[in-house]
């Protein structure tokens, strides 16, 4: 070895800074911040190809986003414990150092690590999965497709493309409403009008055979059926409900699937010639001039007297939906994770 390495040498073995009694070489450092950077590399390059792979698999995408995410984490923090190890560190000595870092953290941090444990349990409970469509309750009401549990939030984003992110701790403490949990669909309610004298049964049958031309619409089963409600008596309408079971897709997209049913409704309506009511007052004239009833209207010029509207007779009972939903058998639970 020649003269000219020796400043090489000397280069290598500079002392930085002393750890208890280690002394810390800039070589040392220098590999160390290697390991480290290489290791945080690995870990994005690692998670990456797993979301990759999860993104093409229909099943286990949740056991794999839990691998992904803690493979992502434990090469980030093997990597620095390694590092930390080369200097030549003795953890030991640490020991005070982190015991005052722990303090700090605890009085600091407290928030962070609240939602970083939140967000592991998260991951292990299956209450909320990515891909689900959840809703979050209260006065700033979210609803969307659950894209990502991170360390500290989850990343919700909704139909109108927006990325909304709520605390991990939220969806551990507050109520969650998960309209897909296990991939199952959701019955959904749209509600609608007629006037007062229309056959009920021609509205049911005019109004189903509107639903099943949507294509969102799922075939009908024993616990699954499309239905009409006549719900209520209202002021100047019968109101009525269309109760019917969309897709899984539809079901990620309320708003849309409740205004694509309330159109085919409307067309329904329109095209059998059944009206469609609008808010109306009838006024009654009790006296004019000094004069009551039919004489009043006479002193104003009227002179077709009122007649009094009759309902239509019924001919035979139609069918009601309502009354044999509350019959119908109740649907098995879905399976658990654990079981095939």
């Amino acid at each position: 070895m020649g003269a000219g390495d020796k400043p090489l040498q000397e280069f290598g073995t500079t002392v930085l800074f002393t750890v208890g009694h280690t002394h810390v070489t800039l070589a040392a450092a220098v590999f160390a911040v290697v390991v480290v950077v290489l290791s945080f590399i690995a870990s994005r390059l690692v998670s990456a190809l797993l979301a990759r792979l999860r993104t093409r698999l229909v099943s286990g995408a949740a056991a794999l986003y839990i691998l992904e995410k803690f493979a992502g984490y434990g090469i980030a923090i093997f990597g620095v414990l390694f590092a930390l190890s080369s200097l030549g560190i003795d953890f030991s000595t640490l020991a005070l150092f982190a015991g005052a870092i722990g303090v700090g953290a605890g009085l600091g941090l407290q928030g962070v690590v609240k939602e970083f444990v939140s967000g592991i349990v998260l991951l292990f409970d299956n209450i909320v999965n990515v891909g689900d469509y959840v809703e979050l309750p209260g006065d700033d009401s979210v609803r969307g497709i659950v894209h990502e549990i991170g360390a500290r939030a989850i990343r919700i984003r909704t139909n109108d493309n927006l990325d909304v992110f709520v605390p991990n701790s939220r969806l551990i403490e507050e109520r969650v409403i998960n309209w897909t949990l296990q991939g199952q669909t959701r019955r959904l309610h749209v509600p609608f009008s007629v006037a007062y004298g229309v056959d009920k049964a021609k509205v049911r049958e005019v109004i189903l055979a509107a639903a099943r031309t949507v294509d969102m619409t799922l075939p009908e089963t024993a616990t699954r059926r499309t239905q009409v409600w006549l719900t209520s008596f209202g002021d100047s309408a019968l109101n009525f409900e269309l109760v019917v079971w969309p897709s899984l897709d539809a079901v990620k997209r309320p708003a849309a699937a409740h205004a694509a049913y309330t159109w085919a409704i409307d067309d329904a309506l329109r095209s059998a010639g059944i009206e469609i009511p609008f808010p109306q007052r009838d006024v009654r004239l009790r006296s004019a001039f000094g004069r009551e009833g039919e004489d009043a209207f006479r002193a104003l010029g009227f002179e077709s007297v009122r007649q009094q509207e009759t309902a239509t007779p019924v001919s035979h009972p139609s069918q009601n939906d309502a009354a044999q939903d509350v019959l119908r058998p109740e649907e098995p639970p879905p399976p658990s994770p654990g079981q095939s």
